[in-house]
């Protein structure tokens, strides 16, 4: 089986990674302290420098702050104080006042969270902007933001008075579950360092209590130049005159004659290994983490990179393994995976987690420690190392045909590391020389050797999750004793590997032919009608390299679908993912698909079914292949794995049940949509209502007849190589006898959805461990049919006037919440031609449980404010310049090109000819925008919410109730875990992402 990717034509470029020339590799050889592609300085002051022209995206630049001062530097009456002073910056310097930073930067279309942004860890600060450059002035401006960071930060007493409740509700909303594991697990990994009692985001009382002059203390000592650097990439017509600007806004500001001396703050290792047993109440599910630490190493050599390589490729095999275990009878987990991350400046971990069912954890412990000890005992075959360096090869090819559209927030990070961290910067070019030049002789044996750093005698630290306490410290012992007896007596048996088939397709389909050829040339699309009644409409772009995307839609979904085998067919995509809907087992098509970038996912939704895609240009063939196979293959129930499914979903919905904010998402659901069994979270009992054999008979039917898709693809495509591919998988797949599931979008089944017709204002008490307050405030929406064009882009603008006045006014101005969220729900009816859509807007926010009601009244009169007297014209300059360079954003992306060509698709305008619908949809939008005024805005607020707003709204609130008993603490389940079957698996399965990610321990202070 050939697991390196095809060559293709239809990517030719000039410098082809089949044809990158190998180097002549000297191990000892530095990869040199100058980062490759930019220019790089220091000014007198002491303040590094590095800027780089880069077009992707056109027009904007990414711009950073990089401060080496983080929370580990604070003393004791300090705790928090470096997360404080990030706060500030953006509140007030000595330039700007009252957010001001936040408002201009938003006027120039620079998002507040999305675009200005900042983040805090135990070892650094870095400040984020990306910012337009189409205008003269604004780069500057951007720059000189920076450098009041750097130096003008103004804490006065009321500067700090107002900002302190907002920090404090990220402080609350850090103490749910899931933050209650993190401090807790970072305290027992750092332990015996000052690492340990240094979190980011601090003590409550020092954030309550802290003076302004102890925070002028910490900024005043450790925001040093010597400390710091700017970053900038961005589309620039030359590096120089940026260099200059630096100059200019940085070169005045003067440091201490002397830099601080930035102490080394060592961890210590430890030769026994660490154990602990949580027992969280609310927790997710149980869970098994096993951690080995190690002093990061240098990455200065040749040598030192390719161990860089090594150490991958056994991440990737060991991953594996991992993935193949979880799909056995009776696994041991649902899921497991490895991933190695710099803790702090002087340690790095592997981290291996698990997520299993209940009282399961020390099953799981067991498998974890077998299989480490499996490949140090036998290593890992040839067969499993080629196939993860066919995995690698193919992601530096990827990385080397787009190494001249990488986005400039990429580039931007990697500086950022180059001066955070000394990781060197090479550039893509080279890196690709090197790994071409490397991988081909790492051995199996020099990779299997890693394993030996993942020994329980190497600062190992064993700890289990569960929500009812069934393992014992003592149990864990004894599991890593016998483990360690069996691997003594060379006891552990290999690693089976099974055989895996030559080709995903075995015998090629008889290729479809073209009906009908039409040309959109306003959008640069070519529409195919096919002979076996699909439609396929293509766009070729050159915004990446080595991407092609695509969404395949048929109307008709989970609405159409009587009460008594709804749930059934609810779990359907999850049932028959675990069989196996693309032919082979989820592990074998793992190992079928290595060296290819080709990736397939379907989804079931109320109204559609679609699949979608990602591919490289190279692998569009296996992509379509893959389609090809969802729609020939007849998925049947294996018990084993609709045994495993349930078992997933079953710990799930107790993990719902155990989570304080499921009550309160119940709730909610159910004033605004009614008690009825589509809205309803799933329980236990529903899962006992599940046939197997019906969901799998459902799901076979949802992709089975080609004649109701339509088809969109968009990327580097070259049609004289994609068309015949086209016509042979998605052509050749066949037309059943008589239609399945043929519907017309007219003819649908509308979910049952009634908004309340009065005012509701409930409060929701569940129990907590910790007090956490979440408010939702809701309004019904109804568009009707003669406008609807316009009116979807009213909505757009609306909902983000009602964010972004939220914020001013309960962060901003009161100082009382951390972020607010806008979101918008149009589904309450079928998607006709005709008919009105009915929806919903939602406001929701977190706060102190104590001010809850009040926030709500000040909430409801500002909305009214704005509807009673309309936006400032400032409120609807800055929305507009957002969503305007949003949208200039996204003409250079293909994802957004494919959105909108399905939405151009989906839209109640359409009639047979997609490029008029998108013309219409976009004539839409710039008529809405050109009227866009403060009246016309205010007239919008009073049409698409209830006016006056406070005749009609419903307000669900969170609210603690008292708990007498304190527990230790874990994970907490996704915020929105009330959703169903896929929903549900993922959650169980983002145990383990969720775990790895507190490894990069920091707090973000604006929103992402």
């Amino acid at each position: 089986m050939d697991l390196l990717p095809a060559e293709a034509p239809q990517i030719a470029k000039k410098h082809r990674f089949r044809s990158l020339k190998l180097v002549n590799v000297d191990m000892d050889a530095v990869l040199g302290d100058k980062p490759f592609g930019v220019d790089y300085g220091r000014l007198d002051n002491g303040l590094f420098y590095y800027v780089r022209s880069n077009a992707k995206p056109r027009m904007r630049a990414a711009l950073a702050l990089a401060v080496k001062a983080g929370s580990v530097l604070e003393e004791e009456d300090e705790r928090g104080v470096a997360h404080i002073v990030e706060h500030l910056a953006f509140s007030a310097t000595k330039k700007y006042t009252n957010h001001d930073i936040v408002k201009f930067l938003e006027s120039i279309g620079a998002e507040f969270g999305a675009c200005q942004n900042a983040v805090t860890s135990a070892d650094e600060t870095v400040y984020e902007l990306f910012v337009p450059v189409d205008k003269p002035g604004l780069l500057s401006q951007a720059i000189s933001i920076l450098a009041e960071f750097s130096s003008e930060v103004r804490v006065s007493a009321d500067d700090l008075g107002k900002e302190r409740g907002a920090v404090m509700e990220e402080y609350r909303g850090n103490r749910n579950a899931n933050g209650r594991m993190q401090d807790a697990h970072w305290v027992l990994m750092m332990e015996g360092s000052k690492y340990a009692e240094r979190l980011p985001i601090g003590l409550e009382k020092v954030i309550r209590t802290v003076s302004p002059e102890i925070v002028k203390q910490f900024y005043r000592k450790w925001y040093h130049l010597h400390n710091m650097a700017v970053v900038a990439v961005g589309d620039f017509s030359d590096t120089q005159s940026v260099v200059e600007l630096i100059k200019t806004h940085f070169g005045q500001n003067y440091s201490a004659p002397e830099p601080p001396f930035i102490p080394n703050f060592p961890v210590p290792s430890h030769e026994e290994p660490r154990f602990s047993c949580f027992v969280e109440s609310e927790a997710a599910g149980s869970a098994v983490m096993i951690s080995y630490k190690m002093p990061v190493g240098e990455l200065k050599t040749v040598k030192d990179y390719r161990d860089l390589l090594t150490e991958s490729m056994f991440l990737y095999a060991l991953n594996q393994r991992f993935f193949k275990i979880s799909r056995r009878k009776d696994p041991p987990y649902f899921s497991c995976s490895a991933a190695a991350d710099v803790l702090v400046r002087p340690i790095k971990a592997y981290i291996m987690t698990s997520s299993c069912k209940e009282k399961g954890t020390i099953e799981a412990l067991k498998s974890m420690l077998i299989e480490v000890a499996r490949i140090r005992q036998h290593g890992f075959s040839e067969r499993e190392i080629s196939i993860v360096r066919a995995l690698l090869m193919s992601e530096v090819e990827s990385a080397y045909l787009e190494r001249d559209q990488v986005q400039s927030t990429s580039l931007r990070d990697e500086y950022l590391q180059h001066f955070l961290r000394n990781e060197p910067v090479v550039g893509i070019e080279y890196e690709a020389q090197l790994q071409k030049t490397l991988l081909p002789y790492i051995t199996a044996s020099e990779v299997s050797k890693y394993s030996e750093k993942l020994k329980t005698s190497c600062s190992c630290v064993i700890k289990t999750v569960e929500p009812r306490a069934t393992a014992t410290v003592d149990d864990l012992k004894d599991v890593v004793e016998k483990i360690n007896s069996l691997e003594e007596e060379r006891r552990i048996s290999p690693w089976d590997d099974e055989h895996i088939p030559e080709e995903i397709v075995s015998t090629k389909p008889n290729a479809g032919f073209i009906v009908q050829q039409i040309e959109s040339s306003n959008i640069g699309a070519t529409e195919l009608i096919l002979s076996n009644g699909m439609r396929v409409c293509y766009k070729c772009t050159d915004f990446l390299d080595d991407q092609v995307l695509f969404t395949g839609f048929s109307y008709g979904g989970l609405s159409e679908i009587p009460e008594n085998e709804y749930f059934s067919c609810s779990m359907s995509s999850t049932i028959s993912g675990e069989i196996g809907v693309f032919g082979y087992r989820p592990s074998m098509l793992m190992d079928m698909l290595a060296g290819k970038r080709a990736e397939v996912g379907f989804k079931i939704g109320a109204y559609m079914r679609t699949f979608s895609g990602d591919c490289s240009p190279s692998d569009l063939e296996i992509a379509l292949q893959l389609v090809y196979q969802l729609f020939t293959t007849n998925v049947t129930p294996g018990e084993e794995e609709v045994k495993i499914v349930m078992q997933m979903a079953e710990e799930a919905v107790r993990a719902q049940e155990r989570d304080p904010l499921t009550a309160f998402a119940n709730r909610v659901r159910e004033i605004n949509y009614g008690n009825s069994y589509f809205f309803r979270p799933i329980r236990i009992s529903d899962l006992q209502k599940v046939d197997p054999l019906k969901a799998c008979e459902y799901f076979n039917n949802c992709f089975k007849d080609p004649s109701t898709f339509t088809v969109v693809i968009v990327g580097n495509i070259d049609p004289a190589t994609a068309c015949p591919l086209i016509l042979q998988y998605l052509g050749g797949i066949p037309k059943p006898p008589e239609p399945i599931l043929h519907l017309n979008r007219d003819d649908l089944k509308g979910l049952p959805f009634t908004f309340p017709a009065t005012i509701i204002r409930e409060v929701v008490y569940s129990p907590m461990v910790e007090a956490q307050c979440s408010v939702q405030l809701c309004f019904p929406v109804e568009l009707k049919n003669g406008s609807m064009i316009e009116e979807i882009h009213f909505v757009g603008f609306v909902s983000k006037l009602l964010e972004t006045r939220i914020l001013q006014v309960l962060r901003f101005k009161h100082g009382q919440i951390y972020s607010a969220g806008v979101s918008v729900f149009l589904g309450g009816n079928k998607p006709s031609r005709t008919g009105d859509v009915r929806g919903d807007i939602s406001i929701n926010f977190s706060c102190d449980p104590d001010i809850s009601s009040t926030l709500v009244d000040l909430a409801l009169n500002e909305i009214l404010l704005l509807q009673e007297e309309g936006p400032s014209d400032q409120d609807v300059s800055a929305i507009l310049e957002i969503e305007q360079r949003a949208h200039e954003n996204g003409l250079q992306e293909n994802y957004y090109w494919l959105d909108r060509i399905l939405r151009s698709y989906q839209s109640r305008i359409y009639s047979g000819d997609v490029g008029s619908s998108f013309e219409i949809q976009d004539e839409g939008r710039s008529k809405v925008r050109n009227a866009l005024t403060p009246v016309t805005a205010q007239s919008a607020l009073q049409r698409i919410l209830p006016f006056p707003c406070k005749k009609q709204y419903t307000v669900v609130i969170l609210m603690p109730q008292i708990r007498f008993k304190l527990l230790k603490s874990f994970f907490q389940y996704m915020q929105n875990s009330y959703g169903r079957d896929a929903k549900i698996l993922a959650g169980i399965a983002g145990l383990t992402v969720l775990a790895l990610s507190l490894w990069r321990y920091s707090r973000r202070t604006l929103k992402s």
